[in-house]
């Protein structure tokens, strides 16, 4: 009863933290029994705990004993995989050098035991509470799409896809995809002539008629209402024309120049991710370990900020209907921390 009145005195202070290519994002709550008091945001050039962001976490968790630190696994060696049951769980994948845990009672995700004694050792000044896999994040964000139809759910950040596929609320099939492993794919050349190397037939790298296809209804429309196409990079506004000052001309050429490279940037690691998810489904389609399902529906929780073209290869190529929703992981991250905390 006193520890009760005791915590009912302070809020609760959560602290999420999500790694990115070369940054990290901390997202902050403070709570009370009547709900978020008060949400700090803030993006460091660092994916280490400096001093600038322990001095931001400590600026909060000195202000109450109840604070909780959770982080997103942004780990290379980890996975999901379609069961509970110990006795099954090396038919899928090896996991003598992984920690695992039950989601729901149907399936499991796992990770690196080395790398979770990593991130702990690394994160010691301020300590690390939970750590959520990327597929529970997946697993909570569709939820209204995972218990219904056969379908693909794909969350992308900037250096990973994770991939699973879903019917029922049953997990069919999982990949976590490192884009920096050259095991996964090898370093992609753009040149002038890429446009040839993209018509790929996929009835000849998915031989779709070895698979039974029971029969599927389209998704309904007012069911995806909430999904969102992405939208094309932003373009330059147009600028008037300066018949006298040869700088500015150069100026902007300059910075046309770069905006070029931005989007040749963009669209190399687009065709990178489109590679790897064809892989990844030519897997579940032919391995045998997978209960095959011919594939009609994608959804994609989009964290990197993929351009329209990753949407056009898996439509144009693999006959997707793809469907893409932003995602603030951070955010999430922080929704699995009160669930976990009962808030």
């Amino acid at each position: 009863m006193l520890d009760k009145l005791f915590e009912a005195l302070y809020l609760k202070v959560l602290v999420n933290i999500v790694l990115k290519h070369t940054t990290t994002v901390v997202y902050i709550e403070l709570c009370s029994k009547k709900g978020v008091v008060n949400s700090l945001h803030q993006e460091f050039e660092t994916t280490s705990l400096n001093n600038e962001m322990y001095e931001f976490i400590t600026t909060y968790t000195r202000e109450s004993p109840y604070y909780y630190v959770s982080l997103l696994d942004m780990s290379s060696y980890q996975g999901a995989v379609p069961t509970c049951s110990k006795n099954r769980i090396e038919y899928y994948a090896d996991l003598s050098t992984s920690e695992y845990k039950c989601y729901d009672d149907k399936w499991m995700f796992y990770t690196s035991k080395s790398d979770l004694y990593e991130i702990e050792a690394k994160c010691e000044d301020i300590g690390v509470d939970y750590i959520f896999s990327p597929f529970s994040i997946i697993s909570t964000f569709f939820a209204d799409k995972i218990k219904s139809k056969l379908a693909m759910y794909i969350l992308i950040q900037d250096s990973f896809l994770s991939l699973s596929i879903f019917e029922n609320s049953q997990l069919l099939y999982a990949n976590h995809l490192d884009m920096m492993s050259e095991d996964e794919v090898d370093e992609i050349s753009l040149s002038e002539d890429l446009e040839d190397d993209l018509l790929i037939d996929a009835e000849d790298s998915i031989e779709l008629d070895d698979i039974d296809i029971p029969g599927h209804e389209s998704e309904e429309a007012d069911e995806l209402d909430d999904f969102g196409n992405i939208e094309d990079l932003d373009k330059i506004d147009d600028i008037d024309e300066f018949s006298e000052n040869k700088d500015i001309e150069e100026e902007l050429l300059d910075s046309n120049s770069d905006v070029t490279q931005a989007d040749d940037s963009k669209f190399n690691e687009d065709y990178q991710r489109f590679t790897l998810i064809q892989s990844a489904v030519g897997k579940f389609y032919k391995d045998d370990k997978y209960e095959s399902r011919f594939i009609e529906n994608v959804y994609i929780a989009d964290y990197a900020g993929v351009t329209s073209d990753l949407k056009k290869y898996l439509e144009e190529e693999m006959f997707f209907n793809v469907y893409i929703r932003k995602i603030d992981l951070a955010l999430e991250v922080c929704e699995l921390a009160k669930a976990e905390l009962k808030l």
